[in-house]
């Protein structure tokens, strides 16, 4: 299964897509992450668990200075402060420390900006850019790619839930167009767990494939997240296993990208489901 997309370039890689699934690993800096790995502003902490997550394969790092735990209101885009505290330091560190790409989790362009001169390569807004859509000329301006996601929190559908992402998306795409984003440096991710129930969230796994016709890298977050929760009745340290048959379902069903807190069993099963979904080559 190789999909016909252009090859994006973020930082010193180049992300071919069809020929592997990428592995994003996951770096919470808010005290209240709901994973309960929020490691606040302890910078040494934050850089051992880069390195465990580079050397274990992870091929981009994302770092985010503020919890997306369901309930919580999303700060205001003046509200910058805490944020900036938290992810400048540590991204400055990992830039000139690891390997691999850092991409900086903020709906925030001024949050952004400052995470591009530390170092980043990547941003990833988790509202597709409904709060702040001058994230797209920023990205533009700055050559990197930008993850969009479908998020519905503001107003829960309650049936259509594919057609709702698929729409969200578009919107989100088109502002970047038109903001000047070459259309390779975009990437999609559809939400799960924001704003949409547990059978939505299912549904958006099942049916993963349909937006490939979005033509675009479709990146897939489900680690640790409460639809896990729901289906196993398990606290979130608990949920590695149902992340990972979640992860193989979603690569056969066409996710370029998973991120994730577990990065050594994930590229384990990406590398397994590769060599069957891709037609990869592996070792006898």
């Amino acid at each position: 299964m190789k999909a016909n997309l252009p090859p994006t370039h973020c930082g010193n890689t180049m992300f071919r897509w069809g020929e592997k699934t990428y592995v994003m690993g996951v770096v919470n800096l808010s005290p209240d992450s709901f994973s309960g790995d929020g490691l606040g502003g302890d910078v040494g902490a934050a850089m051992a668990q880069a390195r465990r997550m580079v050397a274990e394969g992870a091929d981009i790092i994302d770092v985010g200075g503020e919890s997306t735990r369901p309930g919580t209101e999303p700060r205001s885009i003046e509200d910058i402060d805490e944020e900036l505290r938290l992810v400048v330091p540590v991204i400055e560190r990992m830039a000139s420390e690891i390997s691999v790409p850092i991409s900086i989790d903020t709906y925030k362009a001024t949050v952004a900006c400052r995470a591009l001169e530390a170092g980043a390569a990547m941003i990833n807004d988790i509202w597709g850019l409904k709060k702040d859509p001058s994230l797209a000329r920023l990205a533009a301006d700055r050559g990197v790619p930008i993850i969009l996601m479908a998020n519905e929190r503001d107003a829960p559908p309650k049936a259509g839930i594919l057609a709702r992402v698929t729409a969200d998306l578009q919107t989100g795409i088109k502002i970047a167009l038109e903001a000047g984003m070459p259309p390779e440096n975009i990437i999609i991710d559809p939400g799960i767990g924001f704003g949409k129930s547990l059978e939505q969230n299912l549904e958006l796994i099942n049916r993963l494939s349909e937006l490939k016709a979005l033509g675009k890298p479709i990146m897939l977050g489900t680690s640790r997240k409460s639809m896990i929760g729901l289906v196993l009745k398990l606290p979130p340290e608990q949920r590695l296993e149902g992340n990972l048959a979640a992860t193989a379902i979603g690569i056969a069903n066409g996710a370029d990208m998973v991120r994730v807190h577990d990065v050594r069993p994930t590229v384990l099963v990406c590398r397994m489901s590769d060599a069957i979904i891709r037609r990869g080559s592996v070792d006898d």
